[in-house]
């Protein structure tokens, strides 16, 4: 059975037959205001006009006519979805605690149980944020010593790129392996060799679950879990993969607090396991919450880093003009020296060229979904509490009020007139308000030392007869199809 394929409808709609008492049932109190949408059929709602496959593409078209604020029915899921900079912003910023909540994902909470950051909730998510932040700047986040990790790491990706003499290859593994190898030095101090097995495997995992999470099946099981769980293997497999990397988690912090020194905390495992002696009785630094928090934490600080350097290195094959004038940057202001992120001040084509990347690359479309905390009046609506909200990232990246060609890429919407950086209000790639990434400054200097480092190494080509194509691959987040690239060493 393909998990990622797409799932016709009538199957379900016959089973959800079962539960259109359950359904009808929990309609709304009519104290709600709830903006206008499209109107739902019976039992399945709006998902016949949902492209299961890109349902960001759906929610953004129909913004167009329902308006920035507008309601759509899944199954039994009732969403308000946020369209453009503004009503993005005026949820996730200026209403930041009535959108902060997390609704419970049926295809995850059992899994998750509401422990971790990622999709945690109420009082454990504040907790687990706030001892994230904190953890993260201990441990090198904004600080030289984890530039000077970056850096090695830089070393190991190049030479491993060199190795390739010219030849095509697929860089998927590679990039990821060495920007995962950051977090990891944060979370348990260690680096792995791109070829070890263990990485490899955790690699493996996290993709999969990206691919699984963001496809058609996903997408009737969180509209009809009371169902889908009987006929689905999907969450079962979701599942296997998110235990296989909870049990080396808790193999890993159980070795390391044989071995704690509450005076010598070396890492984000450690500290944890210093405050969870300290805690009691323990509320919030339980195991399970480090198990979940490690891997939130592995998979976020991986994934979304990576995936944007690998549209990096495809956009400036696309592009060789502007792979050339970065180039040229990069031998003015730094020269054959290493980068650092001081540099970034006086390289603004480069800095405007890494924003445009992040912002066309559109890598989480969707944005984790959100859910309010509260009875909440917005935008002329009074929404529920614990109502499910998404906050359409790619309608905020795209939009045609904020960038004068959203469907191009076009580094100059990062530029003045005379050159010079410009930040834009609407570019939130790492989201906004009291959810947005705790890794955003990480992410940052990550993306800039990696993409000059490999900018001032090496010119990049498609294969001999190759064609580059742009079209996202499918999955909750959106990186490149397969594809081979050709690294030809400049130094």
């Amino acid at each position: 059975m393909d998990l990622s394929g797409p799932t016709t409808l009538v199957l379900s709609v016959i089973l959800c037959f079962f539960v259109a008492l359950f359904f009808y049932g929990r309609k709304r109190s009519g104290k709600y205001n709830l903006p206008p949408g499209p109107r739902p059929l019976p039992i399945i709602g709006n998902l016949h006009i949902l492209d299961m496959k890109k349902p960001h593409q759906t929610l953004h078209q129909l913004s167009k006519k329902y308006g920035p604020v507008y309601r759509m029915q899944l199954g039994e899921d009732e969403i308000v979805v946020l369209c453009g900079y503004e009503a993005v912003k005026d949820a996730l910023v200026n209403h930041a605690d009535a959108f902060s909540g997390r609704p419970k994902v049926p295809l995850l909470h059992p899994i998750t149980k509401g422990y971790g950051i990622m999709f945690a909730y109420d009082d454990n998510w504040k907790m687990m944020r706030r001892f994230t932040l904190s953890a993260l700047r201990d441990f090198g986040m904004g600080k030289e010593t984890i530039e000077n990790k970056i850096t090695e790491e830089c070393d190991f990706l190049v030479e491993k790129f060199r190795s390739y003499n010219g030849e095509p290859f697929d860089n998927f593994i590679l990039i990821n392996a060495a920007v995962a190898n950051i977090i990891v030095s944060i979370l348990l101090s260690h680096r792995f060799t791109y070829e070890d097995p263990t990485l490899v495997k955790l690699l493996k995992i996290v993709n999969e679950n990206l691919q699984l999470i963001g496809s058609p099946m996903a997408v009737l099981y969180n509209a009809f879990p009371s169902i889908m769980r009987w006929c689905s293997r999907i969450q079962k497999k979701v599942a296997k993969n998110i235990n296989e990397m909870y049990v080396f988690i808790q193999e890993t912090f159980t070795s390391r607090r044989k071995e704690l020194d509450v005076n010598d905390q070396r890492n984000l495992i450690d500290a944890f396991l210093v405050k969870q002696q300290k805690e009691s009785p323990q509320l919030y630094f339980t195991n399970e919450n480090l198990t979940t928090l490690v891997s939130d934490l592995f998979a976020a600080g991986m994934e979304t880093t990576s995936t944007t350097l690998r549209w990096g290195l495809l956009l400036m094959i696309k592009y060789p003009e502007i792979q050339r004038k970065v180039q040229s940057e990069i031998e003015k202001v730094i020269g054959a020296a290493e980068p650092q992120v001081i540099h970034r001040k006086q390289m603004s084509y480069t800095d405007a060229v890494i924003h445009e990347i992040q912002r066309f690359g559109n890598i989480v479309p969707t944005n984790l979904p959100h859910a309010t905390t509260q009875d909440v009046n917005f935008r002329g609506y009074l929404l529920p509490k614990g109502i499910h909200v998404i906050a359409l990232l790619t309608s905020v990246l795209y939009d045609k009020d904020h960038f004068v060609k959203p469907d191009e890429f076009y580094p100059e919407h990062f530029l003045d007139s005379s050159g010079n950086f410009v930040r834009k209000e609407a570019f939130l790639p790492f989201s906004a308000g009291k959810r947005s990434c705790v890794g955003e400054s990480l992410a940052k200097m990550e993306l800039f030392l990696f993409f000059t480092r490999l900018m001032q190494n090496f010119t990049f080509q498609a294969p001999p007869g190759a064609t580059v194509d742009l079209t996202p691959a499918l999955g909750f987040t959106a990186g490149p199809l397969p594809h081979k690239i050709c690294a030809l060493p400049r130094v």
